[in-house]
């Protein structure tokens, strides 16, 4: 007998994580509902695309059963990266890693977010998720939880995981431990329809993957499936620049101004990014969870992902560690050995902090060098 056999479970996040977690546990004869604040699977616009890891993400989609369905959606040649300078001369052209098969541990798919999210909801029992269920608190009740949302509705589960993200409603229950700045702040841009847009962008994008680096700053581009991409500007900045630099993100002069100045000396070619966005720039400081963070196991709430281990997006392991939570809880959770929920949890946490550290080390390193004077030869080290 497992430890959730005839439990109630909700996951809080419908990203990739809660719902790789949902499928796996499904898949094993668990009650499982998924509570996401968003009211349909559309109702935002889906980042960057996604490069899923042979050990991590990739691992999880083979235990979910998705193998077959992930490589009717993602994108051979997405992983085509080109390292540029700042005006834009190409120093390094790779040319994407061409070994298709799921066997190489070499193998890192790119996949848009928006086809990975609907591979992993159109693999959920109908009515699993719960959308427009914006979390506001949390309450004992009987041996679990009883969950409240912002539309005026409850429900009770045995055990709630979060999986809420990087400003996770859940985490402060577990643990006073707040994230730490990085340093870095990005600023987030979309281009539609990039080849008649941005054409001279469109082109050096070649269907995969820009860095850009100098001066201490990046601009990262990635293109999308739909003929979309989404650009990335990151540079150091102190924490409160975002809510302090009086700039109305969503006026595109007023960016392309700041962004004339703070890239003073990069090509005018870059301005194409910023001249034809097709929505409001967000502002992203970026934050990770220190290193030494540690809790007591609760016997019926747990957590995943970047409401877990948060951390800049400059190793690309994000969703990587997201789903390779939801696979490693899984486990534990439906492992006879464990007579407990509470021991399953405390046995998943403990491996899971041990290997976000790792992660989150390398992550950092990768954040400074690409923001520093050494970052093109920092990049080219890493990949050639």
């Amino acid at each position: 007998m497992n430890t959730i056999e005839n439990k109630k479970i909700a996951i809080v996040g419908g990203g990739p994580g809660g719902l790789t977690l949902a499928r796996i546990l499904q898949n094993r004869g668990a009650a499982v509902k998924v509570y996401e604040r968003d009211a349909d699977s559309e109702a935002r616009p889906k980042g960057a695309t996604l490069d899923l890891h042979y050990e991590s993400g990739l691992k999880a989609i083979i235990e979910a059963g998705l193998m077959d369905e992930f490589k009717a959606n993602y994108r051979p040649g997405a992983d085509k990266l080109r390292i540029v300078d700042q005006h834009a001369n190409i120093v390094f052209d790779d040319q994407g890693n061409r070994e298709e098969s799921e066997a190489k541990e070499s193998f890192r798919p790119e996949i848009d977010r928006g086809p990975l999210q609907q591979i992993l909801l159109n693999s959920l029992l109908p009515g699993t998720v719960e959308w427009d269920c914006r979390f506001v608190s949390l309450s004992p009740q009987n041996e679990g939880w009883k969950l409240e949302f912002q539309n005026g509705t409850a429900a009770y589960a045995d055990l709630v995981i979060a999986a809420d993200g990087a400003n996770s409603k859940i985490r402060p229950y577990m643990t006073p431990v707040k994230a730490i700045y990085s340093g870095v702040t990005v600023v987030e841009g979309a281009v539609y329809n990039s080849e008649i847009a941005c054409p001279e962008i469109h082109q050096l994008l070649n269907d995969g993957k820009i860095f850009a680096m100098g001066n201490e700053r990046s601009l990262i581009v990635s293109s999308k499936g739909d003929g979309s991409l989404v650009f990335y500007t990151g540079f150091n900045i102190p924490e409160l620049w975002s809510r302090e630099c009086g700039i109305d993100f969503s006026d595109k002069i007023q960016v392309i101004n700041w962004f004339k100045k703070e890239y003073e000396g990069w090509d005018k070619v870059w301005l194409e990014l910023f001249e034809n966005a097709s929505s409001a720039f967000i502002p992203r400081p970026q934050y990770y969870m220190p290193l030494d963070q540690n809790w007591e196991a609760l016997p019926n709430l747990t957590m995943l992902g970047d409401a877990a281990h948060l951390m800049p997006p400059y190793a690309g392991e994000g969703v990587n560690m997201a789903m390779l939570d939801a696979l490693e809880l899984s486990d534990c959770l439906i492992n006879s050995d464990f007579t407990d929920i509470k021991s399953a949890i405390a046995a998943y946490e403990e491996n899971m902090r041990t290997r976000a550290v790792e992660v989150t080390e390398a992550t950092l390193e990768s954040t400074a060098a690409l923001h520093s004077p050494d970052a093109i030869s920092y990049m080219i080290n890493i990949i050639s």
